[in-house]
């Protein structure tokens, strides 16, 4: 059965903003918001300036987590990297028992735990949560070591096999290249929700893109243009199309809403008023993407900026010079940044990851002036994954054997 039947909702289509027509798995005109805890040290009141008060520690942000929670938002980016700050998955094992109704998008680095076993973690922490979890599957270089995308891409491809195997069939045999396994049973990576958590996935290379198209539910993209999202909207489109599937659309993206535009542009300045351009470098470099694809084009867009480093209007590149990913911000007064979000919408994109420095702060910011004008929906609930019915699995109701 195809995605698109398995959907609970009849696709939908949107139309770029060159016209080019989005076909959309969900028809719903509606957008999970997100915001962003930041787990891998980055949390700066000045960027580029360390902070104490703001040094990735549980307590620093699991607040974040909490107050997204609190102010309504419907799921939270939870990243991954080799840096002082938490293990997103170990963390989203601990706030599954401090939340209620918030989400958690754990990135998951394909590669790094036997498949099986990383079933078996992510299973647990699906029941912990309830179903409020979502994987953000990750490509890159595993840690300490260098590799070929084409290579990366191949084993993410047989480790996501597995784990829908996993969470769909009563039994796993799988031959590849990297993993042969079989498994006689799959009780033990039974997940809370029907077929598995939602998959988000971003990348924009032609491995990225088939990837996506082939096993995930939503494609992330980095700010760019609108022609520019346009244009990787409608390819991700025919590239899922080729498989029978359509995808949803998500935008990470930082933001600064203030009262007045020139107050939302002051505090854009004061942000990187005291950024040394070498440190800056040097923060872009620890991460393990700092040369892919996607920041060689966050970076080849910034350089094409005006002078105070607008892509577009009120679309900010700043944060790019001292941040490997995603480097743009939208930069407004609350009219501005809704307007800019519906346009967002109306061309097919069905989730927002926001941020912003401090993430505390300026996640109640957007919460008081934006958060309440948006129409917003769980991505998870939409496409059944969860339901009003606990499921029956080995870790709730199923008789044991």
């Amino acid at each position: 059965m195809s995605e698109m039947q398995e959907s609970s909702e009849s696709p939908g289509i949107a139309k770029s903003a060159t016209g080019q027509s989005i076909k959309l798995r969900s028809a719903q005109r509606a957008a999970e918001v997100a915001w962003f805890s930041a787990l891998c040290g980055d949390d700066y009141e000045f960027l580029g300036v360390p902070d104490g008060k703001l040094r990735s520690s549980f307590e620093h942000c699991s607040d974040i987590v909490r107050t997204a929670e609190r102010l309504g938002y419907q799921n939270i980016l939870l990243p991954s990297s080799y840096q002082p700050g938490q293990d997103p998955l170990s963390f989203a094992a601990a706030m599954a028992v401090q939340t209620k109704r918030i989400s958690q998008l754990v990135a998951l680095r394909m590669g790094e735990v036997h498949p099986p076993m990383l079933a078996r973690a992510i299973s647990t922490v699906d029941h912990i949560a309830r179903g409020r979890f979502n994987i953000n599957i990750i490509s890159s270089d595993l840690y300490g070591m260098k590799e070929e995308s084409e290579l990366r891409y191949r084993r993410s491809k047989e480790t996501i096999e597995i784990l829908r195997q996993c969470w769909t069939k009563d039994q796993v045999d799988f031959e590849g290249e990297f993993y042969k396994v079989k498994l006689p049973d799959t009780l033990p990576v039974k997940p809370y929700q029907t077929g598995g958590p939602l998959l988000y996935f971003g990348g924009i290379s032609d491995p990225a893109k088939e990837l996506c198209a082939q096993y995930c539910d939503v494609f992330l993209m980095w700010p760019e243009t609108e022609e520019r999202l346009g244009e990787t909207m409608a390819d991700m489109t025919r590239r899922a199309e080729s498989f029978g599937r359509r995808v949803d659309f998500g935008l990470r993206i930082h933001v600064v809403v203030r009262e007045s535009e020139s107050e939302a542009r002051d505090y854009a300045r004061r942000l990187v008023s005291k950024l040394d351009g070498e440190i800056g470098l040097e923060i872009k470099h620890r991460a393990q993407d700092s040369d892919s694809a996607g920041v060689l084009r966050q970076d080849a867009l910034r350089a094409d900026a005006d002078l105070e480093g607008y892509i577009e209007d009120h679309l900010w590149s700043g944060i790019g010079r001292a941040r490997s990913g995603c480097g743009s911000a939208l930069v407004g007064d609350p009219d501005q940044i809704v307007s800019k979000l519906n346009r967002y919408m109306d061309m097919g994109i069905r989730a927002f990851i926001l941020s912003g420095y401090p993430h505390v702060s300026e996640c109640e910011l957007f919460a008081r002036h934006v958060l309440p004008r948006l129409d917003f929906c769980k991505l998870g609930q939409l496409y059944g994954k969860i339901t009003d019915e606990e499921p029956v699995t080995p870790l709730t109701t199923a008789p044991r054997v």
